[in-house]
């Protein structure tokens, strides 16, 4: 049954809202680091406490994303109900934080409908909630059985949302059942794509995360995390498969496209090539407590990995690609701003802030 699920329409009882506070601190004191990173014309001098703030007002357990918004302010969702959303200025100054009820905070995603910016935040606690940038809640995206979408016992974990050019909504259930699930943007069901978990085209290993590639000719299309695969994947907007693009040894999250090039957090890097498909290799053979960002052109290849070994090809095909330096722990996901200055969220690193890579 499709349905609408508006939070104007409905109590905050029900759905065991309470008020969302809001705060402020002092600017905090980034220092500089001597250290660059990266490969060619991508190296960047690592700032590493940038976005450190006092633990005892704005704690945070893993900061999972960040986008910035159309006034240049870096927003970052992450799963601690004392402020899940931290706004930052590029400075790294803390201009305001909110949200406490978000317990699997983890995907963000930023739309701008031509006059307001909305952010679109998944739980894989299972939900997806529009909300403005100062918190209030607008639409909220329930378990798929309730949109004829799955079984009432399927797994729903939502780990990522992107936003096409009609406003359509697309949700990667990357923790629960690896389908993409695309809603009408008034939060009408239209179509699961692809085929679940598994190893054949239309399928995902982790559909981590989702973006609309608006680069090249023609219509955008959908880039999809496989992220145990080690690749991303390209559908047409109506879910058809088109090609993937394979990291050896990257465990990558979503994608996130500034101009000509697309970013990636690395969750870790792998012991030995996963080959998709090849009953020898597993998907999960991963390299614990490592991690790097890499950084591709428009044709998929990898141009500079900073934190990680520099991008090789022999014969046309990539090699694979691991840490080189133990900088991060875990990158979750990658934010660039206009000046192509990079900040890094990172999963299970001891309680970090975002990290700030200055472009050199």
């Amino acid at each position: 049954m499709k349905r609408r699920t508006f939070i104007n329409n409905i109590s905050k009882a029900s759905l065991g809202m309470v008020a969302v506070p809001h705060f402020n601190i002092l600017k905090s004191k980034p220092k500089m680091y001597d250290d660059i990173i990266g490969h060619g014309d991508f190296k960047y001098r690592v700032h590493k406490s940038w976005g450190e703030l006092d633990r005892t007002v704005t704690p945070v357990k893993n900061c999972h994303e960040m986008v910035m918004d159309s006034k240049g302010r870096l927003i970052m969702v992450g799963d601690d109900v004392h402020n899940n959303v931290l706004i930052y200025d590029k400075s790294g100054k803390l201009l305001d934080s909110w949200g406490i009820r978000y317990r699997g905070g983890h995907g963000l995603s930023l739309w701008n409908d031509g006059s307001e910016d909305f952010l679109f935040i998944c739980d894989t606690n299972g939900s997806v909630i529009k909300t403005t940038t100062d918190g209030r809640e607008l639409m909220l995206i329930g378990h798929p059985s309730e949109y004829g979408a799955y079984e009432k016992d399927a797994f729903f974990k939502p780990t990522e949302s992107a936003i096409g050019p009609n406003g359509d909504i697309y949700i990667a259930d990357g923790y629960g059942s690896n389908y993409i699930l695309q809603f009408t943007k008034d939060g009408e069901f239209i179509r699961k794509i692809g085929e679940g978990r598994g190893t054949g085209e239309n399928q995902f290993q982790t559909a981590h995360g989702v973006c609309i590639d608006y680069r090249g000719k023609g219509d955008p299309t959908l880039l999809i995390t496989s992220r145990a695969a080690n690749c991303f994947k390209r559908f047409t907007l109506d879910g058809q498969y088109l090609e993937s693009i394979v990291l050896p040894g990257a465990f990558v999250c979503r994608p996130v496209i500034h101009n000509d090039n697309l970013y990636s957090g690395v969750c870790w890097s792998s012991k030995i090539d996963y080959v998709e498909g090849d009953k020898n290799t597993h998907p999960y053979n991963i390299n614990p407590h490592s991690g790097f960002v890499t950084i591709l052109d428009k044709h998929g290849k990898a141009l500079s990995n900073p934190g990680g070994t520099e991008p090789t090809y022999q014969k046309g095909k990539l090699q694979r690609m691991v840490q080189d330096q133990p900088i991060f722990n875990h990158c979750h996901d990658v934010c660039v701003d206009n000046d192509e200055n990079l900040y890094v969220c990172q999963w299970n690193a001891n309680k970090a802030y975002p990290i700030k890579l200055e472009r050199v």
